[in-house]
């Protein structure tokens, strides 16, 4: 599977708490900040985080940076592409990633909306890949802005691309939460505290009376997009109608 996750902040909030949060951490466990959090040499223990193979240290690294995660006040919207029905369906061709932007930048849309801002400058930034793919991504990040929607909007997003060198701690987190939220997907019945931190991240109906839920379908989506054919049939993938990078 393929999973986007974007995390939304408010500039003040994130440039005068959660930055210095997350500095401090780099600090005291580094002794300098240039080191990238990476979820994949967290968990493995490689690099600079080889010193968390160290059980102790590790359970007190991994709470102080759920304790930071928890804190942080961010929106979170991600979308889970299943690569399996996907391919069920006919569109084994289809680009995971762009399928993933098209929902995301949609339900981004509809976040601003809420707070009025939807007709303001959003930046939106993404980690670079490689010259080719930034290139495609790019182009497919401009035709979703320029009309190529469900709505059919001109939606006032710019893209820009940051290479991870420039470590940046917008792009870390974001990058910490995919996992857990693919990991509920494919396993929901498994503890995963890393998602029940999340779900009071997730954009969702209701506002802020009802963080932790309902945010199925409107902060998180899963593509193809199911239905229920009947109370005592299993649930489905939609076989999609149209181009799926603009769904």
């Amino acid at each position: 599977m393929f999973v986007l996750a974007l995390c939304i902040f408010h500039k003040r909030h994130y440039a005068e708490k959660i930055i210095p949060a997350v500095e401090k951490l780099k600090f005291n466990y580094f002794g300098h900040d240039s080191v990238v959090l990476h979820e994949n040499e967290i968990r493995k223990q490689k690099g600079d985080f080889a010193f968390l193979s160290h059980r102790p240290t590790r359970d007190e690294f991994m709470a102080r940076l759920s304790s930071i995660m928890d804190a942080s006040n961010f929106i979170l919207i991600a979308c889970v592409v299943d690569k399996a029905r996907v391919s069920k369906s006919g569109n084994a061709d289809s680009n995971p990633y762009h399928i993933a932007l098209g929902i995301c930048l949609e339900a981004l849309r509809g976040f601003l909306a809420e707070k009025g801002q939807d007709q303001v400058k959003t930046h939106v930034l993404v980690e670079c890949r490689g010259k080719k793919e930034d290139a495609e991504l790019e182009l497919e990040f401009r035709r979703i802005c320029d009309g190529d929607n469900p709505g059919n909007r001109n939606l006032p997003f710019d893209i820009v691309f940051a290479d991870k060198k420039t470590n940046l701690t917008g792009l870390q987190l974001a990058d910490l939460v995919a996992r857990p939220v693919g990991l509920n997907y494919i396993r929901p019945a498994q503890a995963n505290q890393a998602f029940e931190l999340l779900k009071r991240k997730f954009f969702c109906d209701g506002g802020r009376t009802s963080v932790g839920s309902g945010y199925e379908n409107v902060g998180l989506m899963v593509y193809p997009f199911q239905k229920a054919k009947s109370p005592d049939e299993p649930t489905e993938a939609v076989a999609p109608t149209r181009n799926p990078q603009s769904t």
